[in-house]
């Protein structure tokens, strides 16, 4: 069994907390698995409901992977059962990017107004973290990243243009994008944490090509702005053992630190990528040769 799902509880403040746990599966584990196997170890499906936070703890690293959507009013953050806190960040520390309409996080009594594409760094020991949207029509959200954390770093909105860009790839090679670096330690401080946003320009579908994998964090991908009618594969697995996963707008895989983690649409799209481990150094991949893939 490859999950266990959690009943739906309510907060303090109506809002509900769905929350899963994924075990982490080896190399050989995966060898083995069905379409539907692959899937219900590492896919995603759904992130955003009405007031209600959807968790799902991965066992690498300890990574959990969310989605806030506020509706009616504000929602606090609370700590699911399963983590065994007297609060969320007690011994967390959390980001976030705004991949809907505008909202406003007040963590510990200060408010931070995100827009679309906008991240926010919340650091660990902060007590309270309350969600809401501007215009209850158009509602944000909240995409949420959270990884154990041992010290404390300053709260930090970080917009676009505060991002640390990267052009990267070509049209003639269909991965022409850019990588916006926003939680990383060429930014902000953090403990493990780190988020950035790669933009697949018009014509371009391919992303992380040429492959890598990285032995000392693992990574989770949000896919979204994925036209109405189109999807992304998603690659992953040893460099000679991949295996792939079809997904659509506003989903997310797990990427175990022993998998490559690549992707091509049938359009351009957006996504989202966090990572966590002992490393915090972005350049630390060990590539793998497209002529070498299996």
């Amino acid at each position: 069994m490859q999950s266990e799902q959690n009943s739906l509880t309510p907060t303090t403040t109506g809002a509900k907390i769905a929350f899963e746990s994924r075990y982490a599966s080896s190399p050989n584990e995966v060898k083995t698995m069905t379409t539907e196997g692959l899937r219900q170890a590492f896919l995603i499906e759904k992130l955003f409901v009405a007031d209600e936070f959807r968790w799902t703890l991965s066992f690498f690293d300890r990574y959990l992977t969310g989605g806030i959507m506020p509706v009616s009013g504000s929602v606090s953050l609370e700590a699911p059962e399963s983590l065994k806190a007297a609060y969320f960040l007690e011994r967390r520390e959390l980001g976030m990017i705004n991949v809907g309409g505008p909202g406003r996080v007040v963590a510990d009594g200060v408010a931070y107004d995100l827009e679309y594409k906008e991240a926010l760094y919340i650091g660990q020991g902060t007590k309270s973290v309350e969600f809401m949207s501007h215009d209850e029509d158009k509602p944000a959200r909240f995409y949420l990243n959270s990884t154990p954390a041992h010290t404390n770093y300053p709260t930090r909105k970080v917009s676009r243009q505060e991002a640390n860009k990267l052009e990267m790839g070509s049209l003639e090679t269909a991965n022409n994008r850019t990588i916006n670096q926003m939680l990383i330690n060429k930014v902000l401080p953090t403990c493990q944490l780190q988020m950035g946003m790669t933009e697949l320009k018009t014509g371009s579908v391919w992303n992380t090509m040429p492959a890598h994998t990285h032995d000392r964090r693992m990574e989770v991908y949000f896919y979204f702005e994925i036209p109405e009618g189109q999807a992304v594969c998603h690659f992953m697995g040893e460099p000679q053992e991949t295996r792939h996963i079809w997904m659509q707008n506003e989903q997310a895989v797990i990427s175990p630190n022993w998998s490559i983690h690549s992707g091509a649409g049938t359009s351009n799209y957006t996504f989202i990528w966090g990572m966590a481990g002992e490393n915090l150094d972005y350049g630390d991949m060990d590539f793998c040769a497209i002529p070498d893939l299996r």
